[in-house]
């Protein structure tokens, strides 16, 4: 009996040690924690789906405290989703909502995605010279200007002769965007240089047009805004007196609107189960382009080095990422004064801001928002990746900024030749006539269209 009572007390003794063993195994090989559930995208008419931040994996003090810093940076509004969950929102957001903003040149990004979108269509290809869909005639452009590429107009490498207000200045008065852009001359060969344009991205809008054989703003809600949830009726879209849309700016929506489209991208261009940007083309518009490291297809990236800025009041270009202390994966489309529409994939964030300015900095071009840096994102992503739970980001530090850049020439910006050649194209079409009538289908167009600046989103 003794011996049966050692026997069983070994016995004991071992299970005691094996227990003791599996348990300090679960302790250095924890579970994975279960990935942070996905929002599904709303269908038209429904809010955005909500989450804690604690659900997505951030802390909510230090999320907080980011979108309250950035809201003080004169934000109109500020959303910020996580797999596809709103997680925070700035205190002015639900005021400012149903308020139509211009994008401004968020809509150029808007207008590569209908490329895209042909592109995906079988209408059109990146490498197809832009002659092929214009209109024949002295006023259509020289056959170097017709051998322009559709991706070179992406890439804003078209080498032709901008200057940014200059171009914008004939807003009202523009007679024939796409003409007015053909009538500028080369300064570099296509395809060498960065040079943000406004008047060649309204020129591919109309390539655009012309391929798909539908007026742009029509093919966009059909095939873009529709998918997404976005009414027809509910948003302003500019157009010039001969009827074309503002393919660079002038695109009024509201923020809850502009979230939708960052939504999208950040969904690889699907929305509730539809595709509708192609797969490739989604990848592709982040893509640093040859001839500037921060510029994709419209889209500007934090994937590559060196970065050009807009030429106002110069160009400058520095040797760093667009936002250092964001993700390599970054992208965004960007209108003037902080429009923004931020997507980062691999941390399934999507930030959606609206307002006017806010960079604190001396260099002009980063006041202006014009520059390759931009302090207000910096400061902003430095404090909001500290809320990420799951992931550890080291403090980049604060903005340092560049090299003071004091070429304020408003020839840079402002050039007379670059508005001259706007206002009178060619004897045929100019800022009195257009083929012999005054164009007004344009101003009628806009002011049957006006209702959508106060239209429900």
């Amino acid at each position: 009996m003794g011996r049966t009572r050692v026997e069983l007390r070994r016995s004991e003794r071992i299970a005691v040690v094996a227990l003791l063993l599996v348990a300090s195994l679960l302790v250095a090989h924890p579970a994975a924690a279960a990935p942070a559930a996905r929002c599904e995208l709303p269908a038209a008419g429904e809010p955005f789906r909500t989450a804690t931040p604690e659900q997505q994996d951030l802390d909510v003090t230090q999320l907080r405290r980011a979108v309250n810093q950035l809201s003080l940076r004169s934000r109109l509004s500020v959303r910020v989703f996580r797999n596809n969950c709103l997680v925070a929102q700035s205190a002015l957001t639900p005021i400012t909502d149903n308020v139509s903003n211009n994008l401004w040149s968020v809509t150029k990004s808007v207008t590569s995605l209908l490329t895209g979108i042909a592109i995906g269509d079988g209408k059109l290809s990146l490498d197809d010279p832009i002659g092929r869909y214009l209109p024949e005639g002295p006023s259509w452009g020289s056959p170097k200007h017709r051998a322009l590429t559709v991706r070179q107009l992406l890439t804003q490498s078209s080498g032709l002769d901008q200057a940014i207000l200059a171009e914008a200045l004939t807003l009202g008065l523009d007679p024939s965007q796409p003409r007015q852009a053909l009538a500028q001359p080369f300064v570099h060969e296509p395809g060498t240089t960065f040079q943000y344009s406004q008047l060649n991205i309204s020129l591919l809008g109309f390539v655009v047009q012309r391929a798909v054989g539908e007026d742009l703003q029509e093919y966009a809600q059909r095939r873009l805004f529709g998918p997404i949830g976005i009414r027809d009726g509910s948003y302003f879209w500019l157009r010039d007196r001969s009827g074309l849309v503002y393919g660079y700016s002038n695109l009024f929506m509201k923020p809850k609107q502009l979230a939708r489209l960052a939504l999208l991208m950040s969904n690889g261009g699907t929305w509730r189960g539809t595709r509708v940007v192609p797969a490739d083309y989604v990848k592709a518009v982040s893509q640093p382009s040859p001839t500037n490291g921060c510029y994709g297809f419209l889209f500007w990236t934090n994937r590559g080095t060196p970065c050009t800025g807009a030429d106002i009041p110069s160009a400058q270009t520095v040797d760093h990422r667009m936002v250092p202390s964001a993700p390599v994966d970054t992208y965004e489309m960007n209108g003037t004064g902080g429009q923004l529409a931020i997507m980062v994939p691999s941390l399934g964030l999507t930030v959606v801001t609206t307002g006017y300015f806010g960079n604190i900095a001396l260099n002009p071009q980063t006041l202006l928002g014009a520059g390759p840096s931009d302090e207000m994102q910096y400061t902003f992503f430095r404090s909001l990746l500290k809320a990420f739970r799951d992931v550890d980001v080291p403090d980049p530090g604060p903005f340092r900024g560049d090299r003071l850049q004091l070429d304020l020439n408003p020839m840079n910006f402002l050039s007379p030749k670059v508005l001259l050649r706007s206002l009178l194209a060619s004897p045929s079409c100019n800022v009195l006539v257009c083929d012999g009538t005054i164009p007004t289908q344009g101003l009628i167009r806009n002011v049957q269209a006006l209702p959508g600046l106060a239209a429900a989103g």
